[in-house]
């Protein structure tokens, strides 16, 4: 395998950012987190050639480094490093990536591959040999939980405890999340003029820049009522920080607020740990429980392909419980 070297600062100085495939792929990309995820990946990448060539990283390797150059035989290098890649697992023990998580990095070096192509810098016989590199196999269970109504309730509880500004808006954020199933960055995203108090619709704007309306339950809407009194702006963001002396900041709230305002609550209500995306989690799986059809509940939490939702269905591992159940087995007065 040839060695790649990385531009050189003074080069990379002087071209244009129109000429980089690194920031045109990630600046293509339509949300911050996606951008987020994606540049981690491709500077991930970069620095695992750059170890095994036995050079220094540096601080951000993929945005220096020649994706243009990248042939057939390192992308197949590359992915025989990505599949020896291991996180600190559960135990303290190296686990390997997951299936998807391996895929992650093949498909953002697609992408900045396709970038380098469009950019003149790889032929198109170069562009289709290297990206011919073959997904990783195997799926995961879903991550996460879910949110059971006797949690929630003690989430609003411990909400209410605090009498100030913060207070209410977690607990009409959590109602949002619980109620919803939006994605903390879509809460994140909402504005006031998006939400119509008298049909309780929420227009939300997912993925791929598709909207959806989403409708509150009443107790959420009598929350999210409470903390629009608050603040009788009739447009801007709809949850925002509040000042720890309780003064409410007219900003968004950013993904990382909307995370730590349910760690901090769950924290004080004494549960287990939960993320925003297990009330999505819990959404999608509570209205299949209640028989609602796939379908709609597709449409209500923004998925793209019903398989996506078909995986939060609890039904399937109830019955095989069921199942196993009928199984004999010795009962404590056996055992005696």
């Amino acid at each position: 395998m040839t060695v790649l070297e990385p531009r050189r600062a003074g080069l990379a100085e002087r071209a244009p950012a129109a000429r980089n495939a690194f920031l045109v792929y990630v600046a293509s990309l339509e949300s911050p987190r996606s951008r987020r995820a994606m540049g981690a990946c491709l500077h991930r990448l970069a620095a695992m050639l750059h170890v095994a060539a036995g050079r220094e990283a540096g601080a951000a390797p993929g945005e220096a480094f020649p994706w243009g150059e990248v042939r057939a035989e390192h992308t197949a290098a590359l992915r025989a490093l990505i599949g020896a890649q291991t996180l600190d697992g559960p135990d303290g023990e190296p686990a390997p990536w997951s299936p998807a998580y391996r895929n992650l990095h093949l498909s953002a070096l697609r992408g900045v591959l396709r970038t380098a192509w469009r950019l003149g810098e790889m032929s198109t016989d170069d562009y289709q040999r290297a990206k011919a590199v073959a997904n990783f196999r195997g799926t995961r269970l879903p991550a996460g939980r879910s949110v059971h109504a006797a949690e929630f309730t003690a989430l609003l509880r411990a909400c209410a405890a605090d009498r100030s500004p913060a207070g209410v808006r977690d607990a009409a954020l959590l109602a949002v999340l619980y109620t919803t199933g939006a994605r903390r960055s879509e809460v994140a995203g909402l504005r006031r003029e998006d939400y119509d108090p008298g049909e309780r619709s929420l227009r939300i704007v997912g993925k791929g820049d598709k909207e959806r309306l989403e409708y509150v339950h009443e107790g959420a809407a009598a929350l999210l009522g409470a903390w629009l009194a608050l603040d009788g702006r009739a447009s801007g963001p709809l949850f925002k920080p509040v000042h720890r002396a309780g003064a409410v900041q007219h900003r968004p709230m950013t993904d990382a607020a909307v995370r730590n305002a349910v760690v901090k609550r769950r924290t004080e209500a004494g549960l287990p740990p939960m993320t925003p995306h297990d009330f999505r989690r819990t959404f999608i799986g509570d209205l299949l429980d209640q028989g609602v059809d796939l379908a709609t509940v597709q449409q209500l939490v923004g998925h793209a392909s019903p398989a996506t939702t078909a995986r939060y269905d609890r039904r399937p591992g109830r019955r095989r419980r069921g199942a196993v159940d009928k199984l004999p087995f010795p009962s404590p007065e056996d055992l005696r």
